[in-house]
């Protein structure tokens, strides 16, 4: 526990359990005075202390833990500086610190108000929303998994059992006969689109260019709604998400059941241990795709047997971001774009090539990230072919259990590059890829400088 004086967040759980201080002393068989000098962050909440709540009320010791607290700040500074709010970093890492809660409403807030605003821009420019899910809806699913560190349990375990009984890296003939076995469902393929099932003829039409790998990820998808359809209804249904994102979080939890069918949990993971996470190596292994590897690996969060605690993403050349996963504290702003010296972006101009990078943020933490270039599509020539990177990364301290992290002085802060989280949000302000000051403080002169002056022909 790098931080201890976590008294709020001790008062709000004896609050929600109706336990006055005399009480709640009693059961961690301390004094009341001790107690309410813990409340009151004139002393520290030890890890004594913090073993006695876990054994006396079965609590999640994460409750009283910071590794949400990076995230949170980044947002909540993201949501301040929308406002304008010149707020100091130190006000903001105590707001987030002490009273999580109410950090996290003012993002709820400022996001709520940004959707009605471009909602009245829209309005106001008589401009139809095009057809889709809203970026709010995606936000929301996208929150929903971080805040379970990209791991579903049930979801899980359930699609291990079935993966197990099926031989690594060739599935897609099995599955094919559990879902004519148990569903008297029939594959057809043709044409363009990756997964379309019809009920009525009881046919499931995958595309016709699916590799074996592809085949039977699109079939496990299928097989998702077919036999775990309540358990998904049942996580979508959260009364905190929009209708649009509920229907968002169920393809998202199918696509998660497939992916943990298709590379099941223990075996992935013993495998991932044994290769140093060589993710081309556990790719041909499994059958799958350089991008469902590195998905799975962000994955494996489960408590008595996790994996790296990874970061994974996906942008395409403009940096819109397209997949984002967690099960670490990192993140980026959601305003202001992220960062140019980051290498992902780098991934485009070298295809085929594994990027490494040490990148450190403003708040000291480092971290080892991995790049690659990936397409997707049918190829040929004039056929349109999707172009991404991808890129997976985890705190510095994890570095050495990968294979990436072999010939890299990962003691030496030196060779960091120094990244941040968006222009708009940032703390750097000697930067020289600065595109925007930061909100609330003005822009350095040779910014200003360089980003307004024509071009000179020197340098």
């Amino acid at each position: 526990m790098s931080k201890t004086y976590l008294g709020v967040r001790l008062r709000r759980l004896r609050e929600e359990r109706g336990l006055t201080q005399a009480a709640l002393a009693r059961a961690l068989e301390i004094s009341p005075s001790y107690l309410n000098q813990i409340e009151q962050n004139t002393r520290p909440l030890t890890v004594p202390v913090l073993l006695k709540l876990n054994a006396a009320f079965g609590l999640d010791v994460q409750l009283f833990s910071d590794a949400d607290e990076a995230r949170l700040i980044t947002e909540l500074r993201a949501a301040l500086a929308d406002q304008g709010a010149g707020i100091s970093l130190a006000e903001v890492r105590e707001l987030a610190s002490n009273m999580p809660e109410v950090a996290r409403s003012i993002i709820a807030m400022q996001q709520r108000l940004r959707e009605t605003a471009d909602r009245a821009d829209l309005l106001a420019g008589h401009i139809t929303q095009p057809p889709g899910h809203s970026p709010a809806a995606f936000e929301a699913v996208r929150d929903w998994f971080y805040e379970r560190r990209n791991h579903v349990l049930e979801l899980d375990t359930t699609a291990e059992a079935i993966g197990d009984t099926l031989p690594p890296g060739r599935m897609a003939a099995g599955l094919i006969d559990r879902l004519a076995g148990r569903h008297g469902i029939r594959i057809a393929q043709g044409g363009q689109s990756l997964r379309r099932y019809d009920p009525g003829e009881r046919i499931l039409h995958l595309a016709a260019h699916l590799n074996p790998g592809q085949m039977a990820f699109q079939i496990a998808t299928q097989l998702a709604f077919l036999e775990q359809g309540e358990t998904i209804t049942r996580l979508s249904e959260d009364p905190n998400l929009t209708t649009d994102a509920r229907t968002l979080l169920r393809i998202g939890l199918a696509n998660y059941f497939a992916g943990a069918l298709i590379l099941p949990y223990r075996a992935f993971l013993a495998a991932a241990e044994a290769a140093h996470y060589d993710i081309e190596l556990l790719a041909r292994r499994f059958g799958v795709g350089f991008e469902t590897t590195c998905h799975r690996l962000s994955t494996l969060q489960r408590a008595e047997a996790r994996g790296v605690p990874f970061f994974f993403i996906r942008v395409d050349r403009a940096g819109n971001i397209s997949k984002r996963q967690s099960a670490t504290d990192f993140h980026f702003s959601r305003i202001g774009g992220s960062c140019p010296l980051w290498n992902i972006y780098e991934a485009f101009a070298r295809p085929g090539e594994i990027l490494r990078q040490i990148a450190q943020m403003p708040d000291g933490r480092s971290y080892l990230w991995i790049a690659r270039m990936v397409q997707s599509g049918q190829g040929g020539f004039g056929a349109p072919v999707k172009t991404f990177a991808v890129a997976l990364g985890c705190d510095l301290a994890h570095a050495d259990r990968l294979v990436y992290g072999r010939g890299l002085d990962l003691k030496n802060p030196g060779i960091a590059t120094r990244i941040g989280p968006g222009c708009k949000v940032c703390e750097r302000p000697a930067c020289p890829q600065r595109a925007f000051p930061m909100v609330g403080r003005p822009l350095a002169a040779s910014t200003a400088e360089a980003r307004f002056a024509p071009y000179s022909g020197a340098g």
